[in-house]
């Protein structure tokens, strides 16, 4: 029996477990929805409207602090910029469940699923502004020999509002549990499955089972791994960087892409818009029924933003700046852009197409290729690029999320910094070349187990996060 498949058999019990506990349903209406993706949703939605509408009153403030000469570099604190903050939390959610997870949402729950998820998008965004805020608040210098270098995240700011009520035990558990959960979850969500989708594709536009590479799924993941090594091993500083020109280009990329399928179908836009609202509310024969709809538009909202999961705090909280609220103004563009924008031009392509109902069965990726498709013959190899693009980024950016879980248990030393980083790109050659659905299951159950401690901890501090608010806004308009 080959070695994957002895992990692979090891880890399934264990993975069937914890996610029968993580992803635990309930049925509504035929319908089997995820306690945790309540959990977040509820989340997004209470903050959206405990913080005042953050997330539409300050839109175009929050653009200006990226854009215009109101952005505040502190150097003194941090490593990048608050731009390249923004990109490489992006670059962690901006992957290939804007892609393959829409087409998934539109072939299951219908067009109508396109809406909910665009609505989960906009309440995202003041979830995500709370927890970077916080991030860039409680952050802390770990590294007495470099100052500049500073570690956050809801491991930070989780012990720190516990510490407050004394309960200082309660809160480093739940620190804890978070940081061996991103330290675990990077290794599936930010590694295998990237690799793997990226190793699939490759097979697909070669000759599929009669491909040169069929069978070499190993030497893609070899080229993978060097190419994320020479990046993370820099550190923050080397994966802002190149994050901060890669999410650009590729996300332009795709946007042309996905524009110029649009424009091959453009007499059918409106109607796809009005198919969206319509089907939102009113379900259709063989679309599902409402709940459905909603059920998949918030599922994959929440798997393509990861507003709530904590993630975007570790990021920006690598930020040159001594302003908590602009910061968190800047990372809540993140869930727009993910979701309202990438995730939108998506879903409209699929529609306009018509490829969601004549897939003949088929679902993610090659769903969107065949959408694609529809626009010209060239365009699945572009899209190719897009899911190599997108999912070297989020390898890149999840590799960091994971050394910082790591460094947070077992010390922030080079040493246990270059360990991670090894592991992590070993997977990457496990991911390419083996099929762990079990381990796989497992890291994307530890993922969403994330959300737990962090919501707990969003919900303690909402009352600071509201005062520091209104005092920003009271700054403003002085």
């Amino acid at each position: 029996m080959k070695i994957d498949a002895v992990i692979n058999d090891w880890f399934e019990p264990v993975a069937e477990a914890l996610a029968s506990v993580i992803f635990y349903s309930v049925s509504i209406a035929g319908h089997d929805i995820m306690l945790i993706l309540v959990w977040l949703a509820f989340a997004s939605i209470f903050f959206t409207l405990y913080l005042g509408f953050i997330n539409f009153r300050l839109f175009s403030h929050a653009w200006g602090l990226i854009f215009g000469a109101k952005s505040d570099a502190d150097k003194q604190d941090g490593q990048i910029s608050p731009f390249q903050a923004l990109a490489t939390s992006l670059s962690g959610t901006v992957g290939l469940g804007n892609i393959a997870g829409v087409a998934v949402a539109v072939s299951v729950g219908g067009p109508g699923a396109a809406f909910w998820m665009l609505l989960m998008g906009l309440f995202g965004m003041s979830t995500k502004f709370s927890e970077v805020m916080l991030g860039v608040k409680y952050r802390k210098h770990t590294d007495g020999t470099h100052p500049e270098r500073i570690s956050g995240g809801p491991m930070y700011y989780l012990k720190e509002v516990f510490d407050r009520k004394e309960w200082p035990y309660f809160g480093s558990i739940m620190g804890g549990f978070f940081a061996l959960c991103a330290a675990f979850g990077a290794f599936g969500a930010g590694s295998l499955f990237q690799t793997n989708q990226v190793f699939q594709q490759a097979v697909t536009i070669t000759g599929g089972a009669e491909s040169i590479i069929a069978n070499k799924g190993w030497l893609i993941g070899l080229i993978m791994a060097a190419l994320v090594g020479i990046v993370i091993i820099g550190g923050i500083k080397s994966i802002g960087a190149v994050a901060g020109r890669l999410v650009p280009a590729m996300g332009v990329l795709y946007l042309f892409a996905g524009l110029f399928v649009l424009a091959m179908h453009y007499a059918a836009i409106p109607d796809a818009i009005v198919t969206i609202f319509r089907e939102a509310f009113t379900p259709a024969a063989g679309s599902g029924a409402i709940i459905g709809a909603l059920l998949m538009g918030v599922q994959r909202a929440s798997f393509s933003n990861e507003a709530g999961l904590g993630t975007a705090a570790i990021a920006h909280s690598a930020a040159q700046t001594s302003k908590p609220v602009t910061q968190g103004m800047i990372g809540m563009l993140g869930p727009f852009i993910d979701t309202v924008i990438v995730c939108m031009v998506t879903a409209l392509v699929i529609i306009v197409t018509g490829a969601y109902s004549s897939g003949d069965g088929m679902e993610g990726v090659e769903l969107t290729s065949r959408a694609f498709a529809d626009g010209a013959s060239w365009l699945p190899y572009v899209l190719f690029v897009v899911v190599a693009l997108f999912a070297y980024s989020t390898l890149i950016s999840w590799s960091y999320y994971g050394v910082k879980g790591f460094t947070y248990l077992f010390g922030n030393s080079a040493l246990s910094e270059n360990f991670y980083k090894l592991i992590f790109c070993l997977f990457i050659v496990v991911g390419a070349s083996s099929d762990l659905s079990g381990v796989i299951l497992f890291t994307d159950s530890v993922v969403f187990a994330m959300a737990i401690p962090n919501i707990i901890g969003l919900y303690f501090f909402a009352p600071e996060i509201k005062k520091d608010v209104k005092a920003y806004i009271s700054e403003l308009k002085k």
